[in-house]
């Protein structure tokens, strides 16, 4: 009986060892230590371990409990593997065969003096170890970067129409630029672009600009306001966009800013340089029918008028326009191609292709619309705000011609020998005379 019952709880007592659920082994290589596969900072002196979320907080611990001060921390690329290496070091060889030592209070009593190590980069083994793991982590973001550059499984919704975009991100990213005036970037300057994207949709979804960073009330107010004051762009001081942007990856801890002030400063220096070869960048105007850029306003002229039978030129010298009328009629033909309709007989088209064929088979594209349609206050506003065609616009020709006409006439002064002959027959007594004639009635 008695056996019986110790059976019976050592079977009650097997339920406690039962394996509930699954269980992993180990995945780390055998030669690492559980310190090194830790996500956690490990004090250089003690047992003491922080999130690496909470840097600060373990240099605090440092200062304050060991009195270790580990300059520059911002151009230490992996402070976690900093950390371990020379926690390693100091097991092995003094700690002041590394640092430098600092005795502050040195004019004070001896018991109120105090000794700080610094470790910093003037001993060449710790400047090795920042520039190692700097060109350790240029390498994986380099890597990083090619392997989205050419990542053709990309998917991604617009931060401004939701629609979607799948292939490379480029894509994506020039639609942004082109549709919606809002650029990044060019898509081989940036890296982990999902995760940029992501961030930026987040703000938009908490009605924060992105420019100004102010929140709003709802999203037709924040839509309203990225558009009138022109903030569709990001805030280049906010430095949470750094690590988006391969140029911050450089030099570890200098902001794009800082590496382009000093690509600045080495051209100061030497400000008798020849500069002759020197181009500017033209600005590329679109045609209004279709994707035709061009780097001057007469080129685009010429090859609206050679490939759709379309003069702007010769529009504005035969109706007289101005430079707000010009400007209005740009706007008007921009807002009607853009929804594939004719401004002649306002007939709709699947596409812009049609519609520039349709318009050119039957010359509806030297047809405009009564000047009551275009000529509206609305049209000053641009349809596509990076449209460049609008800032080359210039007065009529007829304008232009007149003063050409007018710097070919010569001036001929009138003879100032005879002072008392000139003011009896000066040709402005005449004018005088006439006027004053005008005013007696």
């Amino acid at each position: 009986m008695a056996a019986s019952q110790d059976l019976q709880e050592e079977r009650g007592n097997d339920h406690k060892d039962y394996i509930l659920e699954p269980l992993s082994l180990p995945e780390s290589p055998g030669d690492i230590s559980a310190i090194e596969v830790s996500p956690s900072l490990p004090c250089l002196f003690c047992e003491e371990y922080s999130p690496a979320s909470e840097q600060k907080q373990l240099l605090k611990h440092m200062i304050i409990e060991h009195k270790l001060v580990i300059a520059d921390v911002k151009l230490v690329a992996d402070f976690r593997r900093y950390v371990l290496y020379w926690k390693k070091r100091f097991t092995e060889q003094p700690i002041t065969d590394f640092c430098c030592v600092i005795r502050t209070n040195s004019e004070a009593p001896l018991a109120d003096q105090d000794n700080y190590l610094l470790l910093c980069d003037a001993l060449p083994e710790d400047r090795a170890l920042r520039e190692e793991l700097q060109q350790q982590r240029l390498r994986d973001i380099l890597e990083q970067q090619q392997q989205e550059r050419y990542d053709s499984n990309f998917c991604g919704t617009c931060l401004f129409c939701d629609k979607e975009f799948t292939g490379n991100r480029s894509v994506l990213l020039n639609h942004m630029a082109n549709d919606h005036a809002f650029n990044i970037g060019l898509p081989d300057n940036i890296v982990n672009c999902k995760e940029f994207l992501d961030l930026l949709q987040k703000k938009l979804n908490s009605l924060q600009c992105l420019y100004c960073e102010k929140i709003f009330r709802d999203k037709n107010t924040l839509r309203d306001h990225m558009r009138k004051k022109q903030h569709r762009k990001i805030n280049a001081k906010n430095r949470e966009y750094d690590r988006f942007y391969i140029i911050n990856y450089l030099e570890f801890g200098k902001s794009w800013e800082e590496v382009q002030s000093e690509d600045d400063r080495e051209f100061l220096p030497n400000q008798e340089e020849d500069w002759s070869g020197w181009e500017e960048h033209p600005l590329c105007a679109v045609c209004l029918f279709c994707e035709k850029q061009a780097d001057t306003t007469e080129k685009l002229y010429v090859h609206m008028e050679e490939a759709h039978g379309f003069g702007l030129l010769q529009i504005k010298a035969e109706h007289g326009l101005n430079f707000y009328q010009q400007v209005k009629l740009v706007n008007f033909i921009r807002r009607e191609v853009h929804q594939c309709r004719c401004y002649s007989c306002q007939k709709k088209f699947p596409s812009k292709k049609e519609l520039a064929t349709h318009m050119e088979e039957t010359t509806h594209i030297t047809l405009l619309p009564a000047k009551s349609m275009w000529d509206q206050p609305q049209y000053y506003f641009p349809t596509y705000e990076n449209d460049t065609l609008l800032c080359t616009l210039s007065d009529s020709e007829e304008e232009l011609t007149s003063g050409r006409a007018r710097e070919a006439v010569p001036v001929i002064s009138e003879d100032i020998s005879n002072l008392e002959a000139l003011k009896k027959s000066s040709i402005l007594n005449q004018l005088l005379r006439e006027e004053t004639n005008n005013e007696d009635p």
